[in-house]
């Protein structure tokens, strides 16, 4: 990655435009500016700002190497069960302009802990912690979330450009959702960390059970131990139940919601294959208003669910760990991974998993929100879209808004971070509208996949139901792409891959903000034709990066940097670009082969540079000057 910035640099320069760079940098500055805090420009606004996703739009060609670098520590971490999700999240905080928790040296934690004590510390440390979230959020401010945030943010929506219907009352919540106290709730989610810890698992398996405990009562509510044989365990009817430990079996868990008699929900089932159904908002290891966590150790698992399910949340922290077996994920709106307001994590430890969802979901980031979905082995599906119709009236198609996605609610607050990484395996992906590895209103969105001959269709094949599609199969705006203010990467590090789409993808931008897809190694097929691929338009840069293996392009105009611009003004707004860099292997672009060639797209800002072999910073810097005119120099 330092490579490829090293790479455009030297191009800026090359061709002899790095003032125009500078130029469209400093007209992003000025815009940023002049939308920051309580300014407002057209129907930008400063509310929910990310200082990281700001600083990243300031200094747009040192952006990917900043999220590769995230993406790795991030997946690498969790490669550590006792260890890891903490990391994750204390940089997640840093990320979200939040002071992170530090735990006490020892925590609630240490080998030979009565189970017991533990479980009742820790689930009064979450309760406390989620108080502190929402103290300065006065009654009458809560009364109004409990009654409209559900409908504001989930059910009353509009499928194009993440709006809300209702745009007075979807500022009006997210106003009071911003007076919520961040560090809490990496506090809360802190503990919720430790509590996956393998070393707790094991005290908890330990547990002696001959009958039926009396449940052990903490503040926020009664802790109930079930033994291992199947359970039916109806959270429904346990209303002052905050935490369930399960030691084994077939289990059966039905419902389950955070709500405002019971803020805390916590599931802890050690092994057996379980079934998790719910038809409310805020359920397996999802949070409305609360926090809520599934910690699943073993067995081959079904989740089933409508909205806000599955480690998400909407005002607080959600947050879903499976360590094992092959699970099947299904819901509907803001689900796996999905975090408006708040902290969301579906890690999937093993197995081959499926992931079913129809909007803002498997790695989702709304405004002040950390989403991530993390599967670190097997051979998994990807399905998100299929149910909404996409309000774009000149193509057909569905909304999908996942997968590694960030995005704001539009005139409304700015968005935050939405991230989807997969370890290893064969993976097959589909998604529909504005999917894999986007940005969308001063947001980032981030899609890797670390290994494995991986499929990224280009929208769902049929309907989010099972039955045929009633909209044509479509996919505009995926697999590395960015929109209005934002920052959208997808990365494969390795295996014969394949990209599929159809207009505005693959390393593509609009509008202020840098997209990229970077591939690492393999024999890939790159089928979006009707637009060019790492493509910059409308004052942005857009980038396509391939090393190695014998790639086809099906367009034939990688690299384009149009020379037009309609949204801002020329020559203040410093113009497009693009970036199509090749290295190593025999490539097709469009109809033809090339090799060896550094072409102009569209304007001397569009970049096509296919080179045979890696070369080395200095060689490119060299090959810069060689050819810069010495009048130009």
């Amino acid at each position: 990655m330092q490579l490829l910035e090293a790479e455009m640099r030297a191009g800026l320069d090359r061709r002899v435009v790095r003032g125009d760079f500078d130029t469209y940098q400093a007209w992003t500055a000025n815009r940023l500016d002049e939308s920051a805090g309580d300014k407002t420009w057209s129907d930008k606004t400063g509310n929910c700002r990310l200082a990281w996703v700001d600083g990243l739009l300031r200094d747009q060609l040192s952006s990917p190497v900043e999220a590769e670098r995230l993406s790795w520590r991030t997946h690498q971490s969790l490669h550590d069960k006792a260890h890891g999700l903490s990391r994750v999240l204390r940089e997640v905080a840093t990320r979200l302009d939040a002071e992170p928790y530090q735990p006490p040296p020892r925590g609630l934690f240490w080998p030979g802990h009565d189970p017991g004590l533990l479980l009742s510390n820790t689930s009064d440390a979450i309760h406390q912690a989620f108080e502190r979230a929402m103290a300065l959020i006065d009654a009458q401010q809560l009364q109004l979330l409990r009654e409209k945030l559900y409908e504001v943010t989930t059910d009353n929506i509009k499928t194009k450009g993440a709006f809300t219907v209702d745009r007075d009352l979807g500022r009006q919540t997210s106003d009071i959702l911003e007076r919520m106290n961040r560090t809490a709730l990496h506090e809360a989610a802190t503990h919720i960390a430790v509590l996956s810890d393998p070393r707790v698992l094991a005290l908890l398996s330990r547990i002696e059970f001959v009958e039926t405990p009396a449940p052990i009562e903490t503040s926020a509510g009664k802790i109930g131990i079930f033994g291992r044989e199947p359970t039916i365990i109806d959270l429904n009817q346990m209303a002052d139940y905050c935490m369930v430990v399960d030691l084994g079996g077939d289990d059966q868990y039905i419902g389950g919601a955070t709500t405002a008699d019971r803020p805390v929900m916590i599931i802890i089932d050690l092994g057996g294959n379980d079934t998790y159904t719910a038809t409310q908002p805020g359920v397996q290891g999802g949070a409305m208003l609360g926090v809520s966590a599934v910690i699943d150790v073993e067995g081959d698992d079904t989740y089933d669910a409508l909205d806000i399910a599955q480690g998400s949340c909407v005002g607080g922290v959600g947050m879903l760990i499976d360590m094992g077996g092959n699970d099947s994920y299904r819901a509907r709106r803001r689900a796996q991974g999905s975090a408006f307001f708040g902290i969301a994590v579906l890690v999937d430890r093993n197995g081959g998993d499926r992931y079913h969802a129809a909007l803002w979901a498997q790695g989702f980031g709304g405004a002040y929100g950390f989403g991530l979905l993390d599967d670190l082995h097997g051979d998994d599906h990807y399905y998100a879209g299929g149910l909404y119709k996409d309000a774009y009236d000149d193509s057909p198609g569905y909304a999908g808004w996942s997968q590694g996605v960030g995005a704001g609610p539009r005139a409304v607050a700015n968005g935050g971070i939405g991230m989807l990484l997969d370890g290893d395996g064969d993976d097959v992906y589909e998604c529909d509208y504005f999917s894999h590895g986007g940005g969308y209103w001063f947001a980032i969105g981030i899609a890797r996949d670390f290994a494995g001959n991986d499929q990224r269709l280009g929208s769902t094949r049929l309907a989010w139901d099972g039955n045929q599609r009633e909209e044509k199969v479509f996919l505009r705006w995926g697999i590395g792409w960015q929109a209005h203010y934002a920052l959208g990467f997808t990365f494969d590090d390795e295996g014969d891959d394949t990209y599929g789409g159809d207009i505005v993808g693959l390393g593509f931008s609009w509008d202020i903000g840098v997209a990229g897809l970077f591939d690492f190694g393999g024999d890939d097929d790159y089928q979006v034709a009707s637009v060019a691929q790492g493509q910059g338009a409308q004052a942005a840069m857009g980038i396509l990066f391939d090393v190695g293996g014998d790639d086809t392009f099906a367009g034939s105009q990688l690299g384009t940097a149009s020379p037009s611009i309609s949204y801002h003004p020329l020559p203040q707004c410093g113009g497009n670009f693009g970036f199509g860099v090749n290295y190593e292997g025999d490539d097709t672009y469009g109809d033809k082969a090339q090799s060896d060639v550094y072409l102009e797209v569209a304007s001397p800002r569009g970049f096509l540079i296919d080179r045979t072999s890696v070369p080395s910073i200095e060689k490119i810097h060299v090959e810069a000057q060689a050819a810069i005119n010495p009048e130009d120099k």
